[in-house]
């Protein structure tokens, strides 16, 4: 099995629901996302799927995401925009959008600072 893994990124504002402390106030992230894609054969050119289309695809659903109030965006008008479930939405879109590719969504990392992240998987 081959593991693909890119990393890009988009700036957004953000409130937690449900919680108490300074997050709960609204303030933003630098997000980088990482998206892992596996793929169980290559293709005439030797690869799982092109960087390109995984990079292109991935910035383009994250153009819903850049420069945004995320708590005003449909997926987390009900759902606190918290970096797991940020991965979860991410994960789910990304899934349907690399079906056509033959690859499977592994896993998608948002890292909200250097030192923070939140990843989520099928597992």
């Amino acid at each position: 099995m081959y593991h693909l893994t890119i990393q890009t990124d988009f700036a957004a504002a953000h409130n937690l629901l449900n919680y108490h402390g300074d997050c709960e106030n609204l303030h933003g992230h630098n997000w980088k996302v990482e998206v892992t894609v596996s793929a169980p054969v290559l293709d005439r050119a030797g690869l799982g799927v092109d960087f390109r289309i995984l990079k292109g695809e991935t910035k383009k659903l994250l153009q819903g995401l850049d420069h945004k109030y995320l708590n005003q965006l449909p997926p987390f008008r009900e759902v606190s925009p918290s970096s797991e479930n940020i991965s979860r939405f991410l994960f789910e879109q990304l899934e349907t959008i690399f079906a056509p590719y033959q690859v499977k969504v592994e896993k998608v990392a948002v890292w909200e600072s250097d030192r923070a992240c939140a990843a989520y998987t099928r597992d």
